[in-house]
């Protein structure tokens, strides 16, 4: 089974611009991501895709293997399925670029998922870990997940689910973490499968997947990390780098 990691990367942000290419000690963020996926080992290839050659140019200078986007694409998953339409391989597995503090042992977990599913059920596999803070559960940047007793993912949202209607009851709430794990089947079907209102309402690519069908099993994970979506994570992600 050909296992390979792509490394979607925009230059433009919405919430913090140019923030794969802030210095995290001494480096961009985008090359310490690139670096930490190669040294997990898992990977027999590791790719950063992009349309910015601001990116391209820092990967390449350092031997790191670039792919340039042919066309503008909404979302990290269609602009990896456009670059692996013509590889041959089984799983790729989608890193977000903005994530250097990457968890090899969680990233393990999610491809076992693959060499477990003999029967080829499973299209995609992703990351969750706990969370009990309200106000984080509360926060719309937290994408929140709700899976079956199966640990397939049922639905993705900003708001948080399940509402607490009942006080009474207990229930765990689960951060989604970006980090996809696609059968390349899966990824085919994402790039001709046109939006539909739920993922363009919550703007969360994961639940195209879902809306069509697909089966996503969501492993858990307690490694938090660090993900820079704001000026105020690189400060974070600085002093943890220390």
């Amino acid at each position: 089974m050909k296992i390979i990691s792509m490394i979607p990367a925009r230059y433009q942000a919405s919430r913090f611009p140019a923030k794969l290419m802030q210095d995290l000690q001494g480096k961009p963020v985008i090359l310490r991501t690139y670096e930490a996926a190669v040294n997990t080992g898992l990977f027999d290839e590791v790719y950063v895709v992009t349309d910015s050659d601001i990116i391209s140019k820092v990967v390449s200078e350092v031997g790191g293997k670039v792919i340039m986007s042919k066309q503008k694409h909404e979302s990290g998953s269609d602009r990896i399925a456009e670059a692996v339409e013509d590889m041959d391989v089984d799983i790729v597995i989608n890193v977000q670029g903005d994530e250097p503090f990457i968890d090899g042992e969680s990233l393990e977990k999610i491809i076992e998922v693959f060499n477990k599913d003999e029967k080829k059920e499973i299209d995609l596999a992703s990351l969750m870990t706990p969370i009990t803070d309200w106000e984080e559960i509360s926060n719309p940047n937290t994408v929140k997940v709700i899976v079956d007793n199966q640990n397939c993912a049922l639905y993705f949202s900003r708001s948080p689910i399940p509402y607490p209607r009942d006080k009474e009851v207990e229930a765990t709430y689960y951060k989604h973490k970006g980090i996809y794990a696609f059968r390349k089947r899966a990824l085919m079907d994402f790039k001709k499968l046109p939006m539909l209102p739920l993922e363009a309402k919550e703007k969360i690519e994961a639940i195209r997947f879902l809306e069509y069908g697909k089966k996503i099993k969501m492993v858990e994970t307690h490694v938090t990390g660090i993900e820079i979506d704001t000026p105020e994570d690189l400060e974070r992600a600085i002093k943890a780098w220390k």
